[in-house]
């Protein structure tokens, strides 16, 4: 009878001891839901719950192959944007429970609208479906995409005729362009590798893989140390200009109250980058060293004169002096607008 009587209590601890720690997962869990529409910004504490704290010996995050046991959102752990971690809490009584969560981290300072006027309008051939537009001097390079019809291409502003151009192979998509130096620089949507032009005559010069991490190529643009590309996530990724094949870093895009993804034809100008939201008329300008979002371009009514499919949309960004050139894909015409 005394045995039957410890274990019933046995088991009565242990149901009390499993209870306890689903106790504090659930209101761990209930916290996490609540804080990832709120979101955190860089130095801000986790305020975990006493439940939690109370009955843990030691707490920790985990992500990716990082860990902390600080509780403040430090930009050397975690990045802008959503960073999925693993809560991992030892408790008093010598347990270790695991809770995964998104931690959303925002930037600090609103964006701001950026004002513009349209000062000129130029032609575009339509039948161009751009993926990678800049301008040096009067001269357009234009990196035209689609399977079959990919090319690159070069033709004065104001024309639409070509002054030079390449094809690519029929399983090529291309994306991206830059330039650099006397060298343009073109990224190719799923093939994994991008290609070099002599920029004078557009002639295919050689071309490189691209780093593991660069799941596709979208967008391209050089800031005059490394290459910028985008792959339609919330990275952006710079790489060696001497070796494209080797990433040098990557900074997440966030604003003050979301996270951008599909980022996509990039340009680099006066020490920001622009970049447009794949299928939305908007053109973010981002903070290279932070990832934060400073400042939005709405091209709504632009766009609203051009597109009128699910293919023809805002996805041109190149700078004439301190005013943008904006065109899209298909669009008949590109727009000179001018900043205020």
């Amino acid at each position: 009878m005394k045995k039957n009587i410890i274990v019933g209590l046995a088991v009565v601890l242990m149901l009390a001891s499993c209870n306890k720690d689903e106790k504090i997962l659930s209101t761990l869990n209930e916290y996490n839901n609540t804080m990832v529409e709120k979101g955190y910004h860089f130095g801000d504490k986790l305020e975990l719950p006493k439940e939690v704290t109370e009955n843990a010996e030691s707490i920790s995050i985990s992500f990716g192959d990082k860990e902390t046991s600080s509780l403040t959102v430090d930009p050397k752990f975690f990045t802008l944007g959503d960073n999925a971690v693993t809560f991992n809490i030892k408790t008093k009584g010598g347990k270790t429970l695991n809770q995964d969560a998104t931690i959303n981290v925002f930037a600090k300072n609103p964006e701001k609208n950026i004002a513009y006027q349209i000062i000129a309008e130029y032609p575009h051939d339509p039948k161009n479906f751009v993926q990678g537009f800049q301008v040096e001097g009067n001269t357009i390079y234009e990196s035209d995409g689609q399977n079959g019809s990919s090319q690159i291409l070069k033709y004065t502003l104001g024309t639409t005729t070509p002054l030079a151009s390449t094809k690519q192979a029929q399983e090529d998509f291309s994306e991206g362009s830059t330039i650099v130096g006397d060298k343009v620089y073109q990224l190719t949507w799923q093939s994994k590798k991008g290609y070099i032009y002599d920029k004078s005559s557009l002639k295919l010069l050689s071309e490189f893989a691209y780093p593991n991490v660069l799941g596709e190529g979208w967008g391209l643009t050089y800031d005059g140390k490394n290459l910028i590309a985008s792959d339609g996530s919330k990275l952006l990724y710079f790489l060696d200009v001497n070796d494209p094949s080797k990433l040098i870093k990557y900074v997440a895009v966030a604003g003050s109250s979301q996270i951008y993804d599909q980022l996509n034809e990039l340009e680099y100008h006066n020490g920001f980058i622009y970049a447009n939201v794949w299928q939305k008329p908007v053109v973010l300008k981002i903070n290279p060293a932070t990832g934060e979002v400073v400042g939005t371009f709405d091209f709504t009514d632009i766009a609203g004169q051009n597109t009128k499919g699910s293919d023809d949309v805002l996805n041109g960004i190149a700078f004439k002096g301190d005013n943008m050139l904006v065109t899209g894909k298909n669009w008949p015409k590109i727009y000179e607008v001018q900043i205020k």
